[in-house]
């Protein structure tokens, strides 16, 4: 059985901004459904702080490694 992703869902995973909300939703066109993931992966890995990264973003603590990872 598999279930659709809602803002419900959404929200049960504690996620409640606007970005996910206009990711989980029904698109015109897949032109339109491109940009909008597109927002929202710029906006989930550039702009949105992450816990599990003490409050970084996953951009900032990739691009900020990576060059010590190519020295090594």
């Amino acid at each position: 059985m598999s279930r659709g992703l809602t803002s419900g869902s959404g929200r049960a995973w504690g996620c409640d901004s606007p970005a996910l909300l206009d990711y989980l939703r029904a698109y015109d066109s897949v032109d339109e459904a491109r940009a909008s993931i597109g927002r929202y992966l710029d906006f989930y890995n550039g702009r949105r702080p992450h816990s599990s990264l003490d409050g970084s973003t996953p951009d900032k603590a990739y691009f900020t490694l990576l060059p010590l990872r190519l020295a090594a």
